[in-house]
């Protein structure tokens, strides 16, 4: 008995932890069992009513058999359609579309169509093109006949007859089957109508697209049905995408039935004849304002509400009136911009005074972002020094430059600002005339644009003729403007990569990994790239080539590759130069391949990967765009880690090194460019070769071509530390940059101080 006792209280001793959760379960399942209990009775109770079920209370949904939802919820409940194949049908690839806005059905908001003619094509819709073309999306000039010469920047239709309604029926047969299923909106105006393209824009935004819209000037018609109105073409009317689809069937019913001398007349009896849709002026609360301009009107004293209102202003006679409307209008728009600004900065001022930082709490200028507060020194932007003549702060690295260009233009528009805000503040007591600038400084702050300081010696003089010297700093800022997305050109990735790979008698240890790196990254994972290997001979080397070939082993090593990999050619090209000029390799290489080749001169320390190879095809872009990548340069190891192990995981990438801004060793560019800028640049030194010594390829874009040059740090070129030999044959310059991406390439300034104080110490011991 006694051992039974020890024995259950050693068992409850190791049970006592456990007793609260063992109490807590038992606890939790107790009330889950009552709770079900009593809600299977409380069914049990609801189900006994016999009869029919009861209907449902007032706004409750009704509700289908088995309870299913009714017909006002069906469409919101999520179902899930399976997919089928028909194993009768042969299997077809899905082509997916380039956009997605494509596949997901969105449209364009606004196509603009100008019906323009022979006789005015190259004045009224020139005068069109030059003030408000830019401000729409898409706008293209539909006219009967051409002339011989099409004006420059302007799409034009030419449908081969002046005769009106036939030059409508065309336009609008031509917008369906070409424009019908992009855009929602379409605004159909005359080469002798001034639009407010904003307010045009504008309007379309705050009208629905379900709707089928006729809107414009309403005219009645000539001797018809007092509530029938069309709208007048020479103040431009606007159609809905769903108004354009319904009119098109009955266009060529329009064309035979319905006659008439106006064009708008014609469309206008049409879309009420077949569609039962009239011209309105005013439709969802938003106005179509138009203005009739009569002769003589002096337009820079014209203040009627009705003028500064108008969306369209009808008729334009000639181009001087055109771009004096142009003017006129942006005046009134930019003063209603101005007083719109002076509202809110004045609404800011009285909003911050009730909040806890008070009036201190106003930045300058009110409403600009306040400026770039750093976190510590390295974020702290730096100031700029320049006068009106030199800048301080050079592109190329020098401590001074002359000014010149888009700097200076920039610098005389802001002194010639700051004196006429002066001005405008001090007036009529003084006025400040610039005797010349002291001091300037600038910099760009990226939460709100460029900001200047300018000490300026000004001479005031007074109302009396009196006149004073002083000096007077004032700020400055030229605040970002609206964020706008440049337009780029369609590229893919799909594209075949041609690497070009100089190789010298110096390059001969690195080729084995270069080679190594490009099978197991582009021809085992059959990436669309190839390889051209470019032997630059000695002249001494080259009379010896019978007897000992230098790139002997290096073509050995390509024969094995194309043993390894069948279908793989590597083809090389040997040339022999004392000074192996990266132009002449390339003028080379470029005569033996097609003009739609996209090059990547690549050098020997290059890791070839998949990465950076689907960079290399999205950044460059054909007529565009040259890519030159700043690879990223690992510092010597045996300065970095001085007989430790090498630091590899990946944590550490891109740790030790940098990115070397002085090599220009690789880009990535298309054959049809380089040889449209080497054409130029043939041009330009005539026969002088011995200039091609001091230019890379970079330098062949940068002066001979207009395409944008695009460089940026390439994280996915990653070389390896080597000592490269620089070849003093070479310009000062090359040779120059060679040495410095050399020293940098050491080590970081850390990492040198603490080998010179380590050697500092062993030679004191």
């Amino acid at each position: 008995a006694v051992a039974a006792a020890m024995r259950l209280g050693a068992v409850l001793s190791a049970l006592r932890p456990a007793l609260p959760l063992l109490l807590g379960l038992s606890l939790g399942c107790s009330l889950s069992l009552l709770r079900a209990s009593w809600s299977h009775g409380a069914a049990e109770e609801r189900c006994l009513a016999p009869g029919p079920p009861a209907p449902p209370a007032r706004g409750d949904p009704p509700e289908a058999a088995e309870g299913r939802p009714g017909p006002g919820h069906e469409d919101f409940r999520p179902r899930i359609v399976p997919y089928y194949r028909d194993p009768n049908k042969p299997y077809k690839k899905v082509l997916r579309t380039r956009y997605i806005q494509t596949e997901l059905g969105f449209h364009e908001r606004l196509f603009v169509a100008v019906l323009t003619s022979k006789a005015t094509l190259n004045t009224l819709a020139v005068a069109v093109n030059k003030t408000v073309a830019h401000h729409f999306p898409r706008l293209l000039y539909f006219t009967g006949l051409r002339s011989a010469k099409v004006p420059h920047g302007m799409v034009l239709v030419a449908h081969g007859d002046e005769r009106p309604i036939w030059l409508m029926y065309e336009t609008m047969n031509y917008i369906h089957q070409h424009f019908g299923s992009d855009y929602d909106w379409f605004y159909i105006m005359q080469d002798d109508t001034y639009a407010q393209a904003e307010q045009v824009k504008a309007l379309v935004t705050h009208l629905s697209i379900n709707q089928d819209v006729y809107l414009g000037r309403a005219e009645e018609f000539i001797g018809g049905d007092e509530q029938a109105r069309y709208c007048h073409g020479g103040f431009g009317y606007l159609l809905s995408r769903s108004l354009l689809l319904k009119l098109h069937p009955h266009l060529d019913s329009c064309r035979n039935e319905i006659l008439s001398v106006r064009p708008d007349e014609w469309l206008g009896r049409c879309i009420i004849d077949f569609l039962g849709v009239t011209c309105v002026s005013q439709l969802q609360g938003q106005h179509y304002r138009t203005y009739e301009l009569a002769k003589n009107t002096e337009l820079e004293k014209e203040e009627e509400e009705d003028f500064q209102a108008a969306l369209a202003v009808h008729p334009v006679s000639d181009m001087t009136l055109m771009y004096r409307l142009h003017k006129q209008f942006s005046r009134i728009q930019l003063d209603r911009v101005y007083q719109e600004i002076q509202d809110l900065q004045m609404q800011i001022r009285n909003l911050t005074a009730l909040t806890p930082a008070g009036e201190a709490g106003v930045t300058w200028p009110v409403g600009i972002n306040a400026p770039f507060l750093p976190k510590s020194r390295f974020e702290v932007i730096s100031w700029d020094y320049f006068t009106e003549q030199h800048l301080f702060s050079c592109p190329d690295g020098s401590p001074k430059c002359e000014l010149s260009g888009a700097s200076k233009a920039d610098v005389s528009e802001i002194i010639e600002s700051a004196v006429e805000q002066l001005n405008r503040l001090y007036q009529p007591l003084l006025r400040f005339s610039k005797r010349q600038l002291l001091n300037g400084y600038r910099r760009f702050d990226p939460t709100r644009g460029m900001e200047y300081t300018l000490d300026l010696l000004l001479e005031a003089a007074t109302q009396k003729g009196h006149s004073h010297v002083l000096a007077k700093r004032v700020s400055l800022v030229r605040p970002l403007s609206k964020v706008e997305i440049i337009p780029m050109p369609y590229v893919t990735e799909a594209t075949r990569v041609q690497l070009v790979l100089p190789l010298t008698v110096q390059d001969l240890d690195f080729v084995a990994n270069f080679l190594d790196m490009f099978a197991m990254n582009t021809l085992d994972t059959h990436d669309n790239a190839l390889l051209t290997l470019l032997f630059i001979y000695h002249p001494y080397d080259a009379q010896r080539v019978g007897q000992m070939d230098v790139f002997a082993g290096v073509k050995a090593m390509v024969g094995e590759l194309e043993k390894r990999y069948a279908d793989v050619k590597i083809p090389w090209i040997s040339v022999k130069t004392e000074v192996p000029s990266q132009v002449k390799l390339m003028d080379i290489v470029s005569k033996k391949h097609p003009v739609d080749t996209l090059f990547f001169l690549a050098s020997v320390w290059t890791e070839i990967n998949m990465e950076f190879l689907n960079r290399c095809r999205m950044n460059t872009i054909s007529n565009w765009q040259v890519f030159f990548p700043v690879h990223f340069q690992e510092f010597n190891p045996a300065l970095v880690y001085r007989g430790e192990q090498t630091a590899s995981s990946n944590t550490d990438f891109l740790r030790d090194g940098h990115f070397d801004r002085h090599s220009f060793t690789e880009a990535c560019f298309y054959n049809s460019d380089y040889m449209t800028a080497r054409t130029k640049l043939a041009a330009d030194i005539l026969d002088r070769d011995e200039v091609l010594e001091s230019m890379e390829v970079f330098d062949v874009f940068l002066h001979y071509s207009g395409l944008h040059l695009f460089r940026a740090v390439e994280p996915g070129l990653v070389q390896k530390y080597s000592l490269r030999s620089c070849n003093p044959r070479l310009s000062e310059e090359l040779y120059h940059r060679c040495v410095l991406s050399n020293l940098e390439g050491l080590a970081s300034r850390s990492h040198l101080a603490m080998a010179l104080f380590e050697q500092e110490q062993a030679n004191s011991t």
